[in-house]
Order: C-alpha cells, then structure tokens, then sequence
C-alpha cells in the first residue's frame, strides 16, 4: 500500500512496537474509527506490540482500560504509556518524600497517588513543585488557587504534564493542557516545564519496557509539534494520520516532517492483508 502521497508503506510491516496517540488517532472522543482493531490484531499476531502513549492527562490508565473495553478493543495496564504517568514517574524520582501542589483531574491526582507522589490540592507555600494537567473538571475555585500559587511562591518548580493546544471532541475542540497554561501564563507570567511529547522520554521509555529498537519502533499520531514531534526526537519512523487537529497546510508549513502521512490508522489495516 502507499501513503497519501504515494510513499510505499511496506517498510511498517517490519515494526515490532507501535505507539498509538490515541484522541483523533484512533478514536474521536467515544467514536472509534474503522478499522482499528482488525489493525491491532494484526499487529499482534505478527507478533508485534502496541502501546497507546497518549498526551491525555485527564483519564487514568484505569480509565483508559475501561474507555477502550466500552469501545470494543480489549487493553491491558501494559498496552498504556500517558502523560500522566511520565508526570508522576518525574514527581516521584525528583521530588520523592516530598509535597507538590496539583490541578487535574480526580484521575489525573490518583495517579500521581498511586505512584506514592503526596498530593495537596489547596494552597500550601510548603509545597515544592506544582504541576498542572489537561482539567476536564476545571472551575473557577482551581484556576484561582493555581494563580495565587504561581503568583506567590515564584520559586517553587512549575510542571504540566502536556502542552496540547485542544483535545478534539464531537464538534470539534475544547482546550487542552497547553491553552489552560497559556492562560496561568497571562495571569501569573510563568510558563511550565512540559512532561509529554514532544519529549522523546515517553517514547524511549517505552522502547525500553518493550526491548524494541529504534529501527523496530513507529509513532503514530494526528498532531506534528506532540505526536510526530516526539517520534522524530527520539529517532524513529513516524506515521502522521489526517483524522485529527493536522491538516495537510499544517504539514506544508511544518519544520516537523512524518515519514508517513495517511488519513486515518485504519488504511494500514490493509498492510497486512
């Protein structure tokens, strides 16, 4: 098969580890795209693994599991690598025995729990880092109390776990992580440190779990400056899917180049057949 541009793909069939991005790669919100899992049976019975390595901090690997149970793909805790939990490995190697000051999600705050990572959600100057996650649960009360810790404690470290810009949803986008801290910046005049992609960490952290090369390696995603972004930092081949935020202006004007651009995953079905 060949790509949107006519680039032969049959170089995919040799990849071991695939990296899904998941919102408006495989699914639109709770709308999962055709062709998806005939892709990941194949990929399985050649042997290979797929990992979904998403930017989404709002949802918990739990959550996910359920979420793609409910959209009939069967995961496991192991199938998942998310902002989330790139976020709570950085707290808990940096910041072990100590505070930090969260906003997110009740999900994205379990896990940082779960990770043995000490969590206050009120204003706390004993605090030594604060981190921010895409809030689906945003309300006034939070971005205030978010402001008046930037605002006050101008030292104290500053983490988002992904600068996604809109999270796509049926009628199109919400904001994302990436927006609500540009906000705390007009606010507050501080910017984070981002944890997710276009990191390579999340990327190379799981070649590592999964002993797979980079040459083994392919990401897969529907944004240049996260998904495909990340895939090029760490060194492997990248599938840009047209089904999400880029479109092919985007790509036009681009320094970030995939080495594959498709409309959606579910035409590599078709690679295997």
């Amino acid at each position: 098969m060949k790509d949107f541009f006519g680039k032969d793909c049959s170089p995919l069939k040799h990849k071991k580890l695939w990296l899904f991005d998941m919102d408006g790669t495989i699914y639109r919100e709770n709308t999962l795209f055709g062709g998806v899992p005939r892709l990941l049976s194949a990929i399985a019975e050649r042997g290979g693994k797929y990992v979904f390595v998403t930017n989404n901090s709002s949802l918990s690997v739990d959550d996910y599991v359920a979420k793609l149970a409910r959209l009939g793909i069967t995961a496991e805790e192991d199938n998942f690598f998310t902002s989330s939990q790139a976020t709570a490995l950085m707290l808990a190697e940096n910041f072990k025995g100590k505070t930090v000051y969260a906003q997110g999600t009740r999900s994205f705050v379990k896990e940082l729990c779960q990770s043995g990572v000490a969590v206050t959600e009120q204003y706390d100057e004993s605090v030594s880092a604060i981190v921010v996650g895409f809030d689906s649960e945003l309300t006034a009360a939070k971005m205030r109390t978010t402001c008046k810790m930037l605002t006050n404690l101008k030292k104290v470290p500053y983490f988002a776990a992904n600068p996604d810009w809109v999270y796509p949803v049926d009628f199109g986008y919400v904001p994302d992580c990436g927006s609500m801290c540009f906000g705390y910046e007009k606010a507050t005049g501080r910017t984070p440190v981002f944890i997710g992609k276009p990191r390579p960490d999340m990327i190379r952290i799981s070649m590592q779990r999964h002993g797979a090369t980079a040459q083994q390696t392919v990401v897969l995603g529907d944004r240049l400056y996260t998904d495909i972004a990340s895939g090029v930092n760490a060194g492997v081949d990248t599938v840009l899917v047209l089904s999400g935020e880029a479109t092919l202006a985007d790509l036009e004007t681009s320094d970030v180049k995939p080495a594959f651009v498709l409309e959606t995953v579910s035409a590599l079905a078709d690679l295997f057949a």
